[in-house]
């Protein structure tokens, strides 16, 4: 048993399936046989971590991101740009508040989308925008996103082959 555990541990670690680490799972082993020439330590770890990450793929697992709140004042006429561009990075504009020449928006945004932004959000405002960032929680992928981070995954690990 602790050698099976130890497998399923190492391979929930490693991530079974973008490399990034499994948590909240609750693995219940039933059965097992040994055999006095091939059970070994390493044998039972392989099986545990094969056993997993089969598992694993068979339940139909998501994938979650982090997601964090934004404000991002803006001048008033840069505005729709600024919209625009938090849309497409999958933001989603929770409200605005004007103040004097300036607007502030608040939005929902992925993490993953906001790398770089502090280059757009300077270009799309002529360097007069600001931001801040404050962590959310963690929402779903996207189903699209999701397979598009699988099968890069997969193609990486290929590659590794």
């Amino acid at each position: 048993m602790p050698a099976i555990l130890k497998g399923i541990m190492e391979k929930m670690e490693q991530g079974p399936l973008t490399g990034s680490y499994a948590r909240d799972i609750v693995v219940n082993i039933y059965d097992g046989k040994m055999h006095p020439v091939d059970s070994n330590e390493t044998a039972f770890k392989i099986a545990g971590r094969t056993a997993f990450r089969e598992a694993f793929k068979l339940a139909n697992p998501k994938i979650k991101e982090p997601i964090y709140d934004v404000a991002v004042t803006v001048p008033t006429e840069s505005q729709g740009g600024v919209m625009t561009d938090l849309q497409g990075r999958r933001a989603i504009v929770m409200g605005m508040d004007a103040e004097g020449k300036y607007t502030t928006l608040r939005a929902k945004a992925p993490l993953a989308e906001m790398n770089r932004y502090c280059t757009a959000l300077s270009s799309l405002t002529s360097g007069r925008g600001t931001f801040t960032m404050t962590f959310s929680g963690y929402e779903l992928v996207p189903t699209d996103v999701q397979q598009a981070l699988l099968k890069a995954y997969e193609e990486a690990a290929n590659e590794e082959e």
